[in-house]
């Protein structure tokens, strides 16, 4: 939690739309990829500049312009003018602790979501920043990184499959978010096999390493939620955009998008609630332990209070105890201490106790 107002504190007084690159989180050059299609015509290629797109932006055909990388101040302010992006948009994408959100500029729209990279051999959950610019006739995107979240969308560009070169840039703009979303699932099934291998540690042995395992895994649900639950207004705010942005056919896949949201929260908040419950068994399982090895020893100790006054009574060294000159006083005092003994354990057996 520290990190995150570490970041928000490098703004403290600057004026707003004030870019601020991280360069100490990364440091690789800025990779810009550039797609424009229609139905009979495609070229990818990769821009030396920002500059290089400025002729994109008015042509009939659909453009989208992938920025791997936001820590250039440089290169987001020329794409920024170029496409006649706000400051506190730009601001906002150098800034990648947003919330996930939609925002509407009239002639463009601006949607922030979080993808999500969960590493099985560490247990970490990692979040990075992605911001779409939806804009008549193309479509904008920035990675803090360069992922694999839309191969399968520039695949389908490439080989014309499905409908994506059929449609206009909004329906580029929810494959985009679509892809995001879909990512949830891949993390959400990995995940919930770790959800799976712990509840089975916990039922066979519970150990200390089992409950620090729990706790690692409820603080990166928490990360996950963050993540998550905005995605509903996100889709929300992009379907209540109207023409010619977003237009009517787009919609019910977007509707579409909303009901995958909804089944990433349900599963959210699922395994929130598993975790809760794994939390609360494995204290229970402890505390039951406990209570075993109690009533084990405070049955030993019971057994032994008769048997220590037995042998208190016959160390006390007095002068006339006539039981000390009978010649089978010994073995009968054995004797009577072994029948106590089994009396209160057969009298505990008959309770249940045992």
């Amino acid at each position: 939690m520290v990190r995150f107002f570490k970041k928000m504190s490098k703004k403290a007084g600057l004026p707003p739309g004030t870019l601020v690159g991280e360069v100490e989180k990364d440091t690789a050059p800025v990779k810009i990829t550039v797609i424009d299609y229609d139905e009979k015509s495609y070229e990818e290629r990769t821009a030396q500049a920002s500059t290089d797109c400025r002729p994109l932006r008015d042509k009939p055909t659909v453009t989208w312009v992938n920025v791997d990388g936001v820590h250039q101040v440089d290169v987001l302010t020329d794409l920024g003018e170029c496409f006649g992006l706000h400051p506190l948009v730009l601001e906002d994408i150098a800034n990648t602790d947003q919330r996930p959100k939609t925002e509407d500029f009239g002639d463009y729209l601006f949607v922030v979501l979080k993808i999500l990279d969960y590493d099985r051999d560490t247990g970490d959950l990692s979040t990075g920043q992605i911001s779409l610019v939806l804009g008549p006739n193309y479509v904008l995107s920035f990675q803090e990184r360069e992922g694999g979240v839309f191969d399968a969308v520039r695949d389908r560009i490439r080989n014309s499959k499905g409908r994506i070169r059929k449609l206009q840039s909004d329906y580029l703009a929810y494959a985009l978010v679509d892809a995001v979303v879909d990512n949830y699932f891949v993390t959400l099934e990995q995940i919930g096999e770790e959800v799976g291998s712990l509840e089975e540690d916990l039922i066979e042995d519970p150990k200390p390493e089992t409950l620090q395992s729990i706790h690692e895994m409820k603080r990166e649900m928490i990360i996950l939620r963050k993540s998550v639950w905005p995605l509903r207004e996100v889709v929300n705010g992009f379907e209540r955009r109207g023409p010619p942005l977003v237009r009517e056919s787009t919609r019910v896949f977007l509707k579409d998008v909303y009901d995958h949201t909804i089944q990433v929260i349900d599963a959210v908040e699922t395994y929130r609630d598993v975790l809760s419950g794994m939390l609360d068994l494995y204290l229970s399982t402890v505390s039951n332990r406990m209570n075993e090895v109690m009533k084990v020893l405070t049955i030993i100790a019971t057994i032994f209070i008769p048997l220590t006054f037995v042998a208190g009574i016959y160390g006390m060294n007095f002068q006339f105890m006539p039981e000390l000159g009978w010649h089978w006083s010994y073995p009968l005092l054995w004797l009577v201490m072994v029948i106590v003994a089994l009396s209160m354990v057969a009298f505990f057996r008959r309770k249940k106790w045992l």
